[in-house]
C-alpha cells in the first residue's frame, strides 16, 4: 500500500494531536464524527471527516492502512466493535498497525505503589472494568496488529488547571497518600507516532510522565505560576464531588513509563507537570 492512511475512530483530543504529526508527513487522516456540524472543523485541520455511520465507516476502513481507536466503551460494550465488528475482522490482516487508547485505570488501586505493564488487570471502577473487557475484545480479533496504550490523566492546551485557578473555583482536595500519573497530549502523540514507526503487535504501553504527584500539588503549582493565591485546601471526605470525580480517588498508584522509553526510544517533551504547565502558560501568552 503506497498511501499511508489512518482511520481515526473517535477523532478526539489525542487523535487530533497525532494527526497534526502525520499530516505534514503526507499521510491521509480520516477522522470520524457523530455531528455533521463538526465536519468542517475536522476538514480545517487537514483531516477528512467521516460520519459515524456504518456504510461511511466501512468505506473508510477499506482504505485504511492504520487504525486508531479512541471511543470509550459504554454499558453496551465497545462502540466501534458494536457497529463494525465484521468489517474490522475482515480488514484486520491487511492493516499495518492498530492502536487502542485505553487507561491506566485497568490496574486498579495499588495504594501509591509503582506498577508497570506486567501488573495484573484488577480495576476497582466500572470504567476500568469496561476498559479491560474492551482490551480483551480487541485482542481477540485474529490478525489485528494491535497495540494498547494505557493513558494516564490527560492535560494540554485547553485542558489544564489554569482557568479554574483564575476563576477562583479551583480547590486543593487532599486525600493522604493519593497520587495520580499524568501525560501531556503532545507526548501521547509522540508515543503513538513512535509506535507506528516501530510496530510491535500485541504490546501494551503505559503512557504517562515521570512524576506521579498528589493532585493538590498540581493546583498549587498552577496558582504559583499565575501569581495567584493558593486555592483552599479541602479534605477529601468533606469535598463535594460528582460520582465520576470521586471515583478517580478510589485508585492511587505510580505508573511506570519505562517501556515507552526503552522499547520505543521516546523522550518526553513534558516529563513532569511543572514543565507541562509552564509550556501551557507560555503558549497562552503568560498570565
Amino acid at each position: 500500500m503506497t498511501t499511508k492512511t489512518l482511520l481515526s475512530l473517535g477523532h478526539g483530543y489525542s487523535a487530533r494531536a497525532l494527526a497534526a504529526r502525520l499530516l505534514p508527513e503526507g499521510w491521509t487522516v480520516l477522522g470520524t464524527h457523530r455531528d455533521p456540524d463538526r465536519a468542517e472543523g475536522i476538514r480545517a485541520t487537514g483531516a477528512t471527516p467521516v460520519l459515524w455511520e456504518k456504510e461511511a465507516l466501512a468505506g473508510a476502513l477499506s482504505r485504511a492502512s492504520h487504525l486508531l481507536i479512541s471511543p470509550a466503551p459504554t454499558a453496551e460494550g465497545d462502540p466501534s466493535l458494536a457497529l463494525l465488528s465484521e468489517e474490522i475482522a475482515r480488514r484486520a490482516p491487511h492493516l499495518a498497525w492498530a492502536g487502542y487508547l485505553s487507561t491506566t485505570g485497568v490496574y486498579g488501586d495499588h495504594a501509591g505503589a509503582w506498577v508497570d505493564e506486567s501488573a495484573a488487570l484488577a480495576p476497582s471502577t466500572r470504567r476500568g472494568e469496561a476498559r479491560v473487557k474492551a482490551e480483551a475484545q480487541w485482542r481477540a480479533i485474529p490478525g489485528l496488529p494491535l497495540h494498547i496504550f494505557r493513558l494516564a490523566g490527560i492535560y494540554g492546551p485547553g485542558r489544564g488547571p489554569f482557568e479554574k485557578v483564575r476563576r477562583g473555583t479551583a480547590r486543593r482536595i487532599v486525600k493522604p497518600g493519593q497520587v495520580f500519573s499524568r501525560i501531556h497530549v503532545e507526548d501521547i502523540a509522540r508515543v503513538l507516532h513512535a509506535s507506528i514507526k516501530a510496530p510491535s503487535p500485541g504490546t501494551a504501553y503505559n503512557v504517562c510522565d515521570d512524576d506521579p504527584a498528589p493532585p493538590q500539588d498540581v493546583i498549587a503549582h498552577a496558582a504559583e505560576l499565575l501569581g495567584l493565591p493558593l486555592p483552599p485546601e479541602v479534605p477529601f471526605d468533606e469535598a463535594e464531588l460528582s460520582p465520576m470525580a470521586r471515583s478517580f480517588y478510589a485508585e492511587s498508584k505510580r505508573v511506570s513509563n519505562a517501556r515507552i522509553k526503552h522499547a520505543l526510544g521516546v523522550t518526553l517533551a513534558y516529563p513532569d507537570y511543572r514543565t507541562g504547565l509552564a509550556a501551557l502558560l507560555q503558549a497562552e501568552g503568560g498570565n
